[in-house]
């Protein structure tokens, strides 16, 4: 019997069951709820949010995530049915996300994918960085941590806390849990025929500041696959963006006009 502890959902924010349901997968600093917080604060005006926990000692395959997130997902819905549901991806999470749809897409209404992590294998350094990331020193893994925050973040956009907040969030994955995920991205694939019959509608965030990922191109190439496609360019920002002092996820939805009218039963 495998002693993995499973992935599950945490709810960062006020809940209220009445609102459409927000499921939020964030990237490979999943494990840290401080920098969640950060990342899904002003949802909780709109959204009952629940963030994607995956334990450090999971060292499963996508389909295993997938399948979480849907089992997850579903168990929500059969507490409290919902009017709506929506799907945000965040780097790393971003691909689990792009997996989701390619297997259940008609789970939900809304999905929103953010400087998704599905462009790793086109950048040479990384996939050769993840290649050699085993015989790495762990001394020099715990110092890498410091080394990689500017390159997840503009540091000069940040407060003093959720510069802390991120610094915690990379240290935290011990260094065989880091592994095993830069491994899953390098042989991350997507099967473009089934995104391209995705009908609802997709908003794809990038950030043109992006130093670790290619962002802003991958949402455009994203934006030729899906049929009902929005793309946001973030001018300034970083990879870890939600995290940046001027970057709020809900009030970018409010911008683009992405949020589902309530019905009169979300109101009641």
């Amino acid at each position: 019997m495998s002693t993995l502890s499973d992935p599950y959902f945490i709810t960062p924010l006020a809940s209220n069951p009445t609102y459409p349901l927000f499921i939020f997968l964030p990237g490979m600093d999943e494990t840290a709820a401080d920098l969640i917080k950060i990342q899904t604060v002003g949802l909780e005006a709109a959204f009952d949010v629940r963030c994607f926990v995956i334990p450090a000692d999971d060292l499963t395959s996508w389909d295993h995530l997938v399948d979480n997130v849907i089992a997850l997902t579903q168990a929500e819905l059969e507490k409290i049915p919902r009017s709506s549901i929506y799907l945000c991806g965040e780097s790393f999470g971003g691909c689990i996300a792009l997996l989701v749809l390619m297997k259940f897409p008609q789970l939900f209404d809304r999905v929103i994918l953010i400087n998704s992590a599905s462009s790793f294998h086109r950048v040479p350094w990384l996939n050769l960085g993840s290649i050699l990331f085993p015989w790495t020193p762990n001394f020099f893994y715990k110092i890498s941590s410091f080394i990689a925050v500017p390159f997840l973040a503009h540091l000069n956009r940040l407060t003093p806390t959720d510069r802390q907040a991120l610094l915690e969030g990379v240290s935290s994955a011990p260094k065989k849990t880091a592994e095993q995920r830069l491994s899953l991205l390098r042989d991350f694939t997507i099967d473009e025929q089934k995104l391209s019959q995705v009908t609802q509608p997709v908003l794809l965030i990038g950030s043109k500041g992006d130093r670790l990922l290619p962002s802003e191109a991958e949402a455009k190439r994203l934006a030729k696959i899906f049929p009902h496609p929005q793309v946001v360019t973030l001018p300034h920002s970083g990879h870890a963006c939600l995290v940046e002092e001027d970057v709020n996820l809900y009030q970018i939805l409010l911008a683009e006009s992405f949020l589902i009218a309530p019905t009169d039963e979300s109101l009641s």
